[in-house]
């Protein structure tokens, strides 16, 4: 949906790598660095992370929208990795560079 509604496929690329560098702004970096937080260090949230969030103007309900989406994303790739799930038709269709990207460069699930 990302890439075929919002970003060119270099764009995923430079934000599937290095987030915090791609251009996004700075409200998006915030909601991606606590999305890595909750996928690789939940124990080391804060209240500093959340006041963060709610200082770039997202309510209570939307912070809670990210950590739920984080968690959940991370939850169903386990399940799909643990099956051995196989990719989908709209995953193949993607530019071979994403989709090394995607699987290289990401935040460890």
């Amino acid at each position: 949906m990302l890439r075929k509604n919002f970003f060119s496929a270099e764009q995923l690329i430079a934000i599937v790598t290095d987030y915090q560098n791609a251009g996004l702004d700075p409200q998006d970096v915030a909601v991606m660095a606590l999305a890595e937080k909750v996928i690789l260090d939940q124990h080391s949230i804060t209240q500093q992370d959340i006041n963060g969030l709610l200082a770039y103007g997202l309510t209570d309900e939307e912070v809670l929208d990210v950590v739920l989406t984080a968690a959940a994303r991370s939850f169903y790739t386990k399940v799909l990795d643990a099956l051995g799930a196989e990719p989908d038709d709209a995953y193949l269709e993607l530019e071979p560079d994403l989709r090394t990207a995607l699987i290289n460069g990401g935040i460890n699930s």
